[in-house]
């Protein structure tokens, strides 16, 4: 029996250094392209495109009227948007406030259909059946605030041929905690080196659940559907499936509020994680055949994306393995066969330290309070294994949860402050 573990324990280190190292290649490899920024010529594009800006609440009433104060100081023709917010099974003064604040309130109360995926399928329901003709709809939460030329960055895209853009997801508290930073940090470098990348590389973005927007033509054809758990990974995985890529507006930026506890950003992730399994049981295999049988890189790229949590786990397992071995080399029937020379995974750890502080410089966010952030940051990541884990072994769990936001923050104290 003893003989057996130590066997299996060998070569699992084999396979979990190799999908490391194929995994870190590719993803290395991709983020290359982030060092590049398209220079898109954008002077003779008017504001032509009208648009419905839905903000996603529940029981928001501390933040949501940051939110639309910020959407109503748009640098953009106020004739060509208007404000929607859900409240969403409200217990709060959540709808008062944002109707004080000149939004447009749809109160919807459904306790059998909880989430946000849900709540925006019966909100674009309902702006499709109104008289007044939108060409897009934009999405936010109610904790975000928006820069005054999100709009004007939309309908330059929108103008281009784009009919799905993502906006940039910035940080609306990155130094109230060590996780809010950890957090900040982690959306900076995805911003850089997952965002723009496949951008420049004319694959497909991601959707990050807010600071979206998507042509009402795509939404009337495909239908929204996306009611899981992570309704943004969803819905990406179903636009890659059907042939259209989502755009990216690096200058249209979103603040979002990032949790700032332990435990909140656990309950967080899990959930993404559990969403992420559910995705990928989906739609895994159907991406991969039509990359396959229509070599559509595109799809493959979104295929290989849902492998992410696993590369988390195979990294927790590696670095506990490796501690095990170097701090107690006698352990019992423990030994780590090394597939790469030792010396290449500590190149890897040193590269990868000064890897990301050097994309925070080329964003232009690098200061002491995050260098200091990224001497905590390798311990965020390292939680990222058991969460993955936790979520993949809990991903039948439908429950939603809501995140409180308490950040009290106006668009013009945000902006000043930087």
């Amino acid at each position: 029996m003893g003989t057996l573990i130590h066997y299996i324990i060998f070569y699992l280190s084999e396979l979990i250094q190799v999908v490391i190292f194929i995994a870190g290649c590719y993803f290395f490899g991709m983020s290359i392209f982030g060092w590049i920024k398209r220079e898109e010529q954008v002077s003779n594009i008017k504001p032509q495109k009208k648009f419905a800006l839905v903000v996603a609440a529940h029981n928001e009433e501390l933040v949501i009227s940051h939110i639309i104060d910020s959407l109503f100081k748009q640098n953009y023709p106020r004739h060509l948007y208007d404000v929607f917010v859900i409240a969403d099974n409200c217990t709060d003064n959540t709808s008062k406030i944002a109707e004080a604040h000149g939004a447009m309130v749809h109160i919807r109360e459904n306790n059998a259909k909880r989430g946000k995926g849900y709540a925006l399928e019966w909100m674009f329901d309902r702006i499709f059946r109104m008289d007044t003709h939108y060409d897009a709809i934009a999405v936010f939460d109610a904790d975000n605030l928006v820069s005054p030329n999100f709009l004007t960055e939309m309908n330059n895209q929108l103008c281009r041929g784009h009919k799905v853009v993502q906006g940039y997801i910035d940080s609306k508290n990155p130094f109230d905690s060590w996780i809010t930073c950890s957090y900040s940090i982690a959306f900076w470098l995805s911003n850089r080196i997952f965002q723009l990348p496949r951008y420049n590389l004319n694959l497909s973005c991601s959707l990050c659940g807010t600071g979206f927007c998507i042509d009402t033509s795509v939404l009337k054809e495909l239908k929204w559907g996306a009611t899981c758990l992570t309704e943004d990974l969803e819905y990406t995985l179903k636009l890659a499936l059907n042939g259209i890529k989502i755009g990216w507006a690096h200058r249209a930026v979103v603040y979002d509020e990032k949790p700032l506890t332990l435990k909140q950003s656990w309950r967080q992730r899990k959930r993404w994680m559990q969403g992420h399994a559910d995705c990928a049981s989906k739609y895994l295999l159907p991406l991969f055949k039509q990359a396959f049988s229509q070599g559509d890189l595109t799809a493959l790229d979104c295929a290989l994306y849902l492998f992410q949590p696993i590369r988390f786990i195979f990294v927790g397992l590696m670095t506990i393995m490796m501690w095990i071995q170097t701090v107690y080399p006698e352990f019992p029937l423990f030994s780590i066969r090394y597939v790469f020379p030792v010396q290449v995974w500590y190149i890897m750890g040193l590269f990868e330290m000064l890897y990301g502080p050097l994309i925070i410089l080329a964003e232009k966010k690098f200061n002491l309070k995050v260098l200091l952030g990224f001497v905590i940051y390798p311990i965020y990541c390292l939680t990222w294994a058991p969460i993955a884990l936790q979520g993949f072994l809990q991903k039948d769990n439908k429950e939603w949860n809501h995140t409180a936001h308490t950040r009290q923050l106006s668009i013009g104290d945000l902006e000043n402050g930087n």
